[in-house]
């Protein structure tokens, strides 16, 4: 359900009717909303500020409570701790060309659009690819500590959460949070930095089942593996960078490989979040993490956003219209 109000709009980031909405609200912390297919343990909505494809535009995040909260900090990072599920927040839906991420360096850390020189950015499309070629997004509650040199691509991390390409079949929506399999992973090499791309899939698309490791998606899916290299490799051409580098030749590593990499950007993040490493202009304000020195209050949370002043101006996004075509 998504309610439009002028320069203020929510939406339910699953979508219940009231009454279920009602149900979820009265079940105790981790319980499940239900037999059948896999549901939320939480339920989250989202509330829009500002206008899209302008550098205002801001998306926050709140509990079934109502109360805002961090998409980066108070989201659980495990869904399922026995079946290594993982809560994705979803920042780019497939197709789509806006850059849109968890804004690290302010309060609650809402989704905003990228802006670099002064304008907003947007992925280019590369012929065949129209924008982001999976649901682009985020596991909470991890960090890619940019003092940390990681063993096994000898670079640090890029500062921050770790990223992921939801591979399912459904075009996910912005601001939406979805209990994910983890499949295996990409180590990118972007300007000296780590940036991992976990590939993942939402449980409730129709072909999770047969989806356990990244062997499945060469088997059920062959050439989107080698159309995300491509697709990292050179989507930063049309800006006249050169191609981006992988660790490990550019093999996509296992799903075990990938849980030890959550594993360790996890303990990052909890470091981060106690203050026992230095997260420089990572903004660590949290509603849920009681034992963080970084924690505020609900009352406090609400004035932050409040606070947050956004452009009348709408946007533009002719960008999205422009294709590219690279040469051998």
């Amino acid at each position: 359900m998504r309610v439009r109000l002028p320069l203020l709009r929510t939406s339910w980031a699953w979508r219940l009717g009231a009454p279920a909405a009602a149900a979820a609200a009265r079940l105790p912390r981790g319980a499940s909303a239900g037999p059948g297919p896999r549901r939320a343990m939480a339920f989250y909505r989202t509330e829009e500020r500002g206008q899209p494809h302008s550098p205002g535009y801001r998306l926050f995040f709140k509990n079934v409570a109502g109360h805002y909260i961090s998409p980066f900090h108070d989201i659980p990072l495990k869904a399922d701790s026995e079946e290594n599920l993982f809560n994705m927040v979803v920042e780019v839906p497939r197709w789509t060309n806006a850059k849109m991420e968890i804004a690290t360096e302010e309060p609650l850390n809402p989704i905003k659009q990228d802006v670099k020189d002064g304008k907003l950015r947007y992925v280019a499309n590369i012929f065949p690819h129209k924008g982001y070629i999976w649901n682009y997004g985020a596991l909470p509650q991890t960090w890619e500590d940019p003092h940390r040199k990681d063993k096994s691509t000898d670079c640090c991390g890029d500062n921050d959460p770790i990223d992921v390409c939801e591979i399912g079949s459904k075009v996910l929506s912005r601001g939406d949070v979805v209990h994910v399999k983890i499949l295996g992973i990409l180590a990118l090499i972007d300007q000296g930095e780590t940036d991992w791309k976990l590939i993942a899939i939402n449980v409730n698309d129709p072909e999770a089942s047969k989806f356990h490791d990244i062997e499945d998606v060469k088997k059920y899916k062959p050439g989107y593996l080698e159309a995300t290299l491509n697709w990292f490799r050179f989507y930063k051409i049309p800006e006249g960078k050169p191609e981006n580098q992988f660790a490990f030749n550019g093999e996509f590593k296992n799903k075990a490989f990938a849980l030890e990499v959550i594993k360790s950007t996890h303990e990052c993040w909890k470091a981060l979040l106690m203050e026992k490493c230095a997260g420089g202009a990572i903004n660590c304000t949290n509603v849920q993490v009681c034992d963080s020195p970084f924690h505020c209050s609900q009352e406090e949370a609400r004035s932050l956003v409040e606070s947050v002043s956004f452009s009348l101006n709408k946007g533009s996004n002719e960008e999205d219209q422009v294709w590219h075509f690279l040469g051998k």
